[in-house]
């Protein structure tokens, strides 16, 4: 999310999250003032390979309940990251395109709260596309995960089978595809997507 009266829109739809982007190179890069919302709603500070005083100090300005970690932080960094943030929500991105080594999740379990895989392209996420699902068949961790990359109303039907499986599937994460422009969400798209998704949930 970037603007204020569009914040406020979605936030009005009820989302479990918001994420705010701290990242120059990125057209959704935040850099204003976030209006009151409801406090169930998880503010979410995202970022990209930044210094941990940085995170700490957004953190605290704007009371991120959780941080998404969108670079290539290590075990290392997510443990200091963990012992300065005893309580909030981290998420570990990873990107996948065809394929993916999940054995390189293990050391990072102690430090993080979910695993979110996104589409490996040439951004740092809001590529708008999926990628191939299936590669999560060999998923072994017992880390909920987040799914993202690509996530729209075409999905649906994806969305359905891969709730089917055994996967600790915890949220879907909505971007590009559910965008006007970068950072500006359509929230009657949002919710249509949210209402066909609880209804899909509530009949499986």
């Amino acid at each position: 999310m970037k603007y204020a009266t569009n914040i406020q829109e979605v936030a009005a739809l009820q989302p479990d999250y918001l994420g705010f982007i701290f990242y120059p190179k990125s057209p959704r890069n935040f850099e204003g003032a976030i209006p009151e919302i409801d406090h169930t709603i998880k503010k979410t500070g995202v970022f990209v390979d930044a210094e941990i005083d940085f995170i700490f100090e957004k953190v605290k300005k704007y009371d991120f309940k959780a941080v998404q970690l969108h670079g290539s932080e290590s075990p290392e960094y997510c443990k200091n990251l963990r012992e300065k943030l005893t309580n909030i929500e981290i998420f570990k991105v990873f990107g996948i395109k065809d394929a993916f080594d999940f054995s390189i999740l293990a050391s990072y379990e102690w430090y993080v709260n979910y695993f979110l895989f996104d589409t490996k392209g040439k951004q740092k996420g809001g590529n708008g596309y999926a990628f191939d699902w299936s590669v999560l068949k060999n998923y072994t961790s017992k880390v909920p995960i987040i799914l993202s990359g690509g996530i729209g109303i075409e999905e649906l039907s994806k969305i359905e089978q891969i709730l089917k499986t055994d996967l600790p599937i915890y949220a879907l994460d909505l971007n590009s595809k559910f965008e006007i422009t970068p950072g500006v969400k359509d929230a009657k798209r949002v919710k249509e997507f949210l209402e066909k998704v609880e209804q899909l949930t509530a009949n499986s």
